[in-house]
């Protein structure tokens, strides 16, 4: 019997999709042009126009999520502007102030389930407004989302309409960050497309890194010239491969014959099969995360245990317990996740 222990601690652990990997050799000795500006990348944003029904979409490959945040925030907002987020999201909890080291405040407000709302947005910039001393403030200039939340949680398009709304009436660009958009798109809750997406919000990305790339993020602008020049502030900021075709390449063959939504519906099966073994042993879920991310209660003695057996994700300690992140990929095989469920009972209360 194999004494390694199972691992659910996070949805980048693994390599990338063997698809890409075979496309890559494939393309190995293939001589193209560099930073982007080859046939594949091309090819790529094709496909991503399409199933994005923008035909004029800028896209752009960068290289992680951290640096497409920070170049995309810092490209759309204006020296004395800052971006309005949730206290719990990316920016703001786990991107080391890569935001502020470009000279932008994030400007927190306190989430709900992973979450803000558009009023939670339309008081702020009001408020923002009617101070005599504005101008001695950070002006809000942007608001950031991510699909799905830190917190695995979704907006759903109403609620992502009525943002877009506040946002576009207040003149605040609206950015979504989809590390995980595989994920997010696969879940049965999810009523937000691509489509809708390019069409409510002024820049996006779709998330490569976390779901079965080996890295990289398509930065999607669906209107023409959003920012012009894009491509410079790109390589001021340390985020342009000269071998772009690499990026390019595992783009266009993620978003061929399927392959990105298969890879989501992958690591959702899975992790609704967790969620489904977890209320029938009686753990407690800190939180309705309906995607590949699961946030569990366990006591002190369970996690202690567990983590014997099983490599999970620290994520908040309480009185007598922690909570802990249950993570599914693309690449998540149903034998470990049955293995983890034999665990599971094994520790239960």
């Amino acid at each position: 019997m194999s004494t390694e222990k199972l691992s659910f601690a996070s949805d980048y652990l693994e390599g990338a999709h063997p698809r890409i990997l075979e496309r890559l050799m494939e393309t190995n000795m293939v001589k193209s042009a560099g930073y982007g500006l080859d046939a594949f990348s091309e090819s790529a944003r094709e496909k991503i126009r399409a199933i994005c029904h923008a035909p004029e979409a800028e896209i752009h490959f960068l290289v992680g999520g951290t640096q497409a945040n920070a170049t995309v925030i810092d490209a759309m907002l204006a020296s004395y502007q800052g971006v309005v987020a949730a206290d719990t999201g990316h920016i703001n909890s786990h991107e080391a102030g890569a935001i502020e080291l470009n000279g932008h405040k994030v400007l927190a407000l306190p989430n709900i389930n992973g979450k803000i709302t558009a009023k939670q947005i339309a008081d702020y910039t009001e408020s923002y407004r009617a101070d005599a001393n504005h101008d001695h403030v950070v002006m809000p200039g942007m608001v950031y989302l991510s699909q799905p939340t830190e917190f695995g949680t979704l907006y759903s398009l109403s609620e992502l309409e009525a943002i877009s709304s506040v946002c576009h009436e207040s003149g605040l660009k609206l950015y979504v960050d989809g590390a995980r958009l595989a994920y997010a798109l696969a879940c049965p809750e999810n009523d937000v497309t691509l489509s809708e997406l390019a069409r409510l919000v002024d820049a996006f990305y779709i998330g490569g890194t976390k779901c079965g790339a080996l890295f990289g993020e398509a930065v999607v602008f669906p209107g023409k010239e959003t920012v012009p020049h894009f491509f410079s502030i790109v390589k001021q900021h340390g985020a342009l491969l000269a071998k772009g075709r690499i990026a390019g390449i595992q783009f266009d063959t993620l978003f061929t014959d399927g392959l990105y939504f298969e890879i989501g519906n992958q690591a959702q099966k899975a992790a609704d099969r967790i969620r489904e073994a977890l209320t029938a042993y009686g753990y407690e879920l800190s939180i309705h995360s309906p995607t590949n991310q699961i946030f569990v209660r366990f006591t002190d003695a369970q996690a202690a245990a567990l983590e014997q057996e099983v490599d999970l994700s620290f994520w908040e300690k309480e009185e007598g317990h922690v909570i802990m992140r249950i993570a599914t990929s693309w690449a998540t095989r149903m034998e470990d996740v049955e293995a983890l469920i034999r665990v599971l009972a094994r520790h239960r209360t």
